[in-house]
């Protein structure tokens, strides 16, 4: 019986395969963590040496409290800057004082600090530029957020945390990143459980305005439900599917709110591509097709880098398992993806 089921898999996949591939960017045409139209060219300079328009750009959106982007192009400059930092010297020995090149200085000091085998030191030793700088930032809640960051590394405590997050909900209170990063601490990755990350995410998005990222927030608990703990086992890294329903409530959540959004809107990427991935653990491939659909060209390297991938080719198959298994429980006869999206944990 196993063997003709198989057997009749095949054929379903074969027969649907090729017609759930309708509407999805063709795999060459995907890129992986593409810049926007106003970071592309700042990127181009810095690459040529040029630090002139990155300093415009930041400037632009600390003047505009544009915070979303620039929180966003401050973590991709420093990005660029890991590899390629001579324009960042440039800038620094041009402008030492230019809060922009100190906070993207900031951004890449706290990435090869969370890199260190002595990563909780190597981050301490962070703790009075970082201070100086979140002082000095006045609206800008982008340099809090690095704080709450490098506060959970640190091992900061509850006191501590709760301290630095009062000071960036007074600077932005729907600030993404700043909740991302109040999410990672509460995790029961880091210092919380995956209860009190749930309680937070779920009432953070409660309160948000609409359009607002932070609306998807449970998404990123259910994400952080279904990791294994460090150095669980096997039967350890099981348990987070207990959390099922929870999780199941956060992608409808997440489903809404990508709807909001134009299809191959680059804006809202990453929040669709963790929203993927969710779904695709839960066995719930429809939506998960329909997703990858809405991601357009643009695949991010979170969540699909984790665990030391290449994350534009996990991207993609896992958007060839998804078809693959949708078309494998659609009836032979019947019409490629009308089976129900929810189908249970492992799509029966």
């Amino acid at each position: 019986m196993s063997f003709l089921r198989a057997l009749v898999g095949t054929l379903r996949s074969t027969r649907h395969a090729p017609r759930l591939a309708e509407g999805l960017t063709p795999d060459d045409d995907v890129l992986l963590d593409a810049p926007d139209e106003r970071l592309a060219p700042a990127l181009v300079a810095a690459a040529l040496g040029d630090p002139e328009p990155a300093a415009k750009l930041l400037a632009t959106t600390r003047d505009a409290a544009e915070w979303e982007d620039r929180d966003r192009y401050v973590t991709r400059l420093a990005t660029f800057a890991y590899g390629r930092g001579e324009w960042l010297e440039r800038w620094r020995e041009v402008a030492p004082r230019d809060p922009d090149a100190l906070l993207v200085s900031a951004q890449l000091a706290v990435r090869r600090a969370w890199e260190s085998p002595a990563r909780a030191e190597r981050l301490r030793e962070l703790d009075p530029l970082l201070r100086r700088l979140a002082g000095e930032a006045g609206r800008d809640p982008v340099p809090w957020r690095l704080a709450l960051d490098h506060a959970r590394g640190a091992h900061a405590g509850h006191a501590v945390f709760e301290g630095l997050w009062e000071q960036a909900l007074l600077r932005s209170p729907h600030h993404y990143g700043c909740h991302v990063a109040a999410l990672k601490y509460l995790s029961a990755q880091w210092y919380g459980s995956h209860r009190a990350a749930f309680d937070f995410a779920e009432q953070a998005a409660d309160d948000a305005v609409d359009g607002s990222l932070v609306r998807a927030l449970p998404v990123r608990a259910g994400y952080e439900a279904l990791r294994p703990l460090p150095g669980a086992g096997r039967d350890r890294a099981a348990e987070p599917v207990a959390d099922g329903p929870r999780i199941d409530r956060a992608a409808d959540r997440g489903r809404a709110l990508s709807a909001a959004f134009a299809a191959g809107d680059p804006w809202p990427a990453e929040a669709r591509n963790l929203l993927a991935y969710v779904l695709v653990a839960r066995g719930r491939w429809a939506e998960a097709r329909d997703e990858f659909g809405r991601t357009g060209p643009y695949a991010t390297s979170f969540p699909w880098a984790v665990g030391g991938h290449d994350p534009l080719r996990r991207f993609l198959a896992t958007r060839d398992r998804t078809r693959t298994e949708l078309a494998r429980r659609t009836p032979l006869w019947g019409r490629a993806g009308g089976i129900p999206g929810r189908s249970g944990p492992r799509g029966h």
